[in-house]
């Protein structure tokens, strides 16, 4: 009899501790691997990209313009140069025409906010209000969505990066060559950054928004073909990434 009063009581222990383990909650994701340990995470954040050969991404921010983009399009149309342009939605919304012509023509639409904000320094409700807004007007003036988000002032925060790329699918553009256009130092000027800056890989910023910048392109163009550099979209670009040969050490 005590034997059979034992084995109830252990079965009866091993009946709660099943069902207290059942009912304790799930470990937090944070603390659940979902990748290999020291796996790399794919890169979401590109300022220039290392290629093989002298390709380069010109970029125009802050249009469309109704007066100065559409003469910026026949310019890249007569050298057959593909470019990308990161809009503002606010313009978009009253030039969707020309969205529509420079997607046309191939080139890459990307998103730039729709006011122009600093995002860094704004709730996540509203830069998602701000992208969520500019990306319903580019999908309406070209029928598809953007890829690619310029932070206005390139401000942007790492946490920023990681859920609007989760959210939004969007890598995060940056730029390694800036001609400091915006402060209007004149056409020569502009031309002469951008031709002594530009590498390789290089993601070049502009603005068709400035009549000097505009002024400025048939010369940056004509310099950097005589330069030997070939033009292509940021997407594109990006795909020609290739691993970068690391530098021997001394001795080595």
């Amino acid at each position: 009899m005590f034997r059979l009063r034992l084995v109830a009581f252990c079965y009866l222990v091993a009946i709660i501790s099943h069902s207290a383990s059942a009912q304790r909650p799930a470990a937090p994701q944070s603390s659940l691997k979902t990748k290999p340990s020291g796996a790399p995470e794919a890169q979401i954040t590109f300022s220039a990209v290392h290629v093989d050969g002298s390709y380069i991404a010109l970029t125009f921010d802050d249009g469309p313009s109704a007066k100065l983009t559409p003469k910026l399009l026949d310019l890249l149309a007569a050298h057959h140069i593909k470019a990308t342009f990161f809009v503002i939605g606010e313009n978009v919304s009253e030039h969707p025409e020309i969205v529509a012509r420079a997607a046309r023509e191939g080139h890459q639409i990307g998103n730039h906010s729709w006011s122009h904000p600093n995002l860094g320094k704004m709730s996540d409700d509203a830069v998602r209000r701000q992208l969520q807004r500019t990306e319903d007007a580019i999908k309406s003036a070209i029928g598809a969505p953007p890829t690619l988000l310029r932070p206005p002032y390139g401000s942007i925060t790492a946490r920023q990066k990681r859920w609007i790329h989760a959210d939004f699918g969007y890598e995060i553009i940056l730029w390694d060559v800036d001609p400091l256009d915006w402060k209007r130092p004149g056409p020569a000027v502009v031309r002469n950054r951008i031709v002594k800056q530009t590498r390789p890989g290089s993601i070049v910023l502009a603005h068709d928004i400035h009549p000097g910048t505009i002024d400025a392109m048939p010369a940056t163009i004509e310099q950097l073909e005589a330069n030997g550099f070939k033009f292509v979209t940021v997407s594109e670009l990006i795909q020609m990434a290739r691993p970068e040969t690391p530098k021997p050490t001394p001795g080595g």
